[in-house]
């Protein structure tokens, strides 16, 4: 997976967030579903930076130092 594809899946779950907050704030039905997706996909994407971090060999010479 791309680092490109990475924060995509970060930035929607972002939006998302900002997006169930505001339906939460309002008291729109809703809210918390759309909080928990945005939740899910930040986590997501933290995840796949951290593995990708791990696995790739440029960034192994950085954590090493």
């Amino acid at each position: 997976m791309k680092v490109k594809h990475i924060i995509v899946i970060f930035l929607l779950g972002v939006i998302f967030v900002i997006l169930g907050s505001l339906f939460k704030i309002n008291h729109w039905p809703g809210a918390a579903k759309i909080l928990l997706v945005g939740m899910i996909l930040e986590i997501l994407g933290l995840i796949l930076v951290i593995w990708k971090v791990l696995t790739t060999e440029k960034f192994k010479d950085f954590l090493n130092q």
